[in-house]
């Protein structure tokens, strides 16, 4: 937690300066003010000065007001301080994420890096500014004030030697129980929001197979288990505020007691009595504030801890520190593979073996194979998405390892295997392929998508809205739409992956062949289940479990390779195989 701070807090160093000599000068005119009441007890009403009593009086009232403004000014500066604080942590989470590749993402889970970016942010905010305001003036409060109780009355000073032990004492014992319960919090309030996700995004299938109950009895059993851990905390905190409380009041008694008898014997001035009662307070406050402290310090401690996991991560897929241009001849996108092995973290076996292919400009390279023989996982390293375990990925004759990831990405047009869109208008969503897009380029690579119909048919045309993940559009039409913003961004390397499942085979077809047209200087490569996609691919690449069993055209596949033969089979008649 001290890291973090220390990191993110240093642009605000005139700020918290600032911030503490306020907090100084209001402590110190917190501790004058009750030495200038015994003045006006001991030599202004016991004597009847009048005189004094003004001069103290108009003397309080200044210091008063310092004390207030020093006071406003303090929380003013300690708020913009806690508060950009947490907008710095926040837009450094963000940006040390998106440079995780997917091993990382995976790791953590969508849910918790949410989570650490918003709630676990807001906790250790909510501590920095508490401690701006409280914490820093509380120390001071509570050193200055047993200095000037010790100037006010030695002998009754000695009831601090008791008290202030045993308030360390249950502020003690009260942290080591609190860390480990704020740790299991954080790590359940995970736990809430991947079940919460999870539901809300797998809706349709829980409908679909009548699970609604047994999700709702899984969120219920997350949610108990979170409520029970926070219960322990509530209950931990509820015993501790009453116990400093009571020591709080026990402490006033036993001084009133003992200071009654000081002075009835003469040893000690009303007016210093009436001091000392002030300072206890003021002592007792702020170890009463320090407690109040305590109850947010171990969960922000937490809190922390799980933010520096993501600011320290160390992205196991990286911009190289001497990158390499990748060339820009007027035949470039050639992507290569040779003998590249790939497997997940922590996978025993890889799931790739010795692939190698070559897909160049001007022609379409299709991939094909059963479910799970690696198609989408292949694709996937060639915008380094996935570093390779062995073998190399080339692009234009360069080892994709070797280019700035931003340089690498330009060159290519990615269309995912499950279409996503961002909430806002057609437009926006196409324009993510090229900001600069006008809207005659818009149109046309809709037309090329087969997504210009149904667009013209909206009331607003480029205008219409997108809601988010694109739900207020069906699957084909996303899917359109998708194709369409990849085709606005005019890249090398087009990088179909299953994009065209949500199509009926005549706008199958028609797209196809606009591709074709449009595309021709381009490199096409295709992931597909249906045959019927990729049967005139100039290169067909046939997988399975991991590795190539096969490639070449249609033709040569259909009259050499057995696996091909099965996955045409099981599509198309035979008629239709040769045609």
């Amino acid at each position: 937690m001290i890291r973090l701070l220390r990191t993110y807090l240093r642009p605000y160093a005139r700020q918290l300066a600032a911030v503490m000599v306020l907090l100084l000068i209001q402590a110190i005119a917190n501790l004058y003010l009750p030495d200038l009441n015994a003045d006006i007890i001991n030599n202004g009403i016991a004597k009847g000065d009048n005189d004094l009593i003004v001069r103290t009086g108009g003397l309080m009232l200044v210091v008063t007001l310092l004390l207030g403004l020093a006071s406003i000014l303090a929380v003013y500066l300690g708020s913009r301080a806690a508060m950009g604080f947490g907008r710095d942590v926040r837009s450094a989470i963000f940006s040390k994420v998106e440079g995780f590749s997917q091993v990382e993402v995976n790791h953590f889970g969508p849910a918790s890096l949410i989570t650490r970016n918003t709630n676990d942010v807001q906790q250790v905010q909510m501590v920095v500014f508490m401690a701006l305001t409280v914490l820093i003036s509380a120390p001071i409060l509570a050193v200055g004030g047993v200095i000037m109780a010790i100037r006010q009355d030695v002998p009754l000073s000695g009831l601090l030697v008791v008290i202030l032990p045993i308030m360390a004492l249950v502020i003690g014992l009260v942290m080591t129980r609190a860390i480990p319960l704020f740790r299991a919090v954080q790590v359940k309030l995970d736990r809430i929001n991947q079940v919460t996700r999870e539901t809300l995004a797998g809706v349709r299938v829980i409908r679909a197979f009548v699970r609604t109950g047994h999700e709702e009895q899984r969120f219920e059993t997350a949610n108990r288990d979170l409520f029970e851990t926070s219960i322990a905390v509530n209950r931990l905190f509820a015993l501790t505020i009453p116990v400093m409380t009571g020591i709080l009041n026990l402490s006033l008694v036993a001084v009133m007691w003992f200071g009654a008898m000081r002075v009835e014997t003469g040893g000690m001035p009303i007016g210093n009595l009436t001091a000392f009662l002030q300072y206890l307070m003021q002592i007792l406050f702020a170890v009463l504030m320090a407690v109040i402290m305590f109850v947010f310090v171990p969960r922000a401690a937490v809190s922390a801890g799980r933010i520096q996991e993501v600011l320290e991560m160390e992205p196991s897929v990286r911009d190289p520190e001497q990158p390499i241009k990748l060339p820009r001849d007027e035949r470039r996108g050639t992507v290569e593979f040779q003998a590249v092995e790939f497997r997940y973290p922590g996978a025993e076996q890889p799931v790739l073996h010795d692939i190698s292919f070559v897909a160049r400009p001007g022609q379409t390279t299709a991939i094909v194979g059963s479910t799970g023989s690696g198609k989408s996982t292949l694709v996937n390293l060639i915008a380094r998405f996935y570093d390779v375990s062995g073998g190399t990925v080339l692009v234009d004759g360069v080892d994709v390892r070797a280019v700035d990831r931003e340089d690498l990405w330009g060159t290519l047009g990615v269309i995912p295997q499950k279409a996503f869109l961002f909430s806002g208008t057609v437009a926006s969503n196409l324009r993510y392929g090229d900001p600069a897009a006008t809207d005659e380029d818009l149109w046309h690579a809709l037309e090329i998508a087969q997504g210009r119909d149904f667009v013209e048919e909206m009331a607003d045309g480029l205008e219409a809205p997108i809601t988010q993940g694109g739900s207020n559009v069906s699957g084909g039409q996303r899917q359109r739409l998708a194709i369409a913003r990849a085709l606005v961004k005019k890249a090398d390397i087009y990088i179909f992956d299953d994009s065209f499942s949500a199509l009926d085979f005549s706008t199958d077809a028609r797209l196809r062949a606009a591709l074709k047209a449009e595309l021709g200087r381009a490199t096409l490569i295709i992931v597909a289940q249906r045959v019927g996609t990729i049967m005139s691919a100039d290169r067909i690449v046939v997988m399975e479990a991991g590795r190539i069993v096969g490639s070449g055209t249609h033709t040569e596949l259909m009259a050499s390779n057995e696996t091909y033969r099965e996955i045409v089979y099981s599509q198309l008649t035979e008629a239709e195989a040769v045609a």
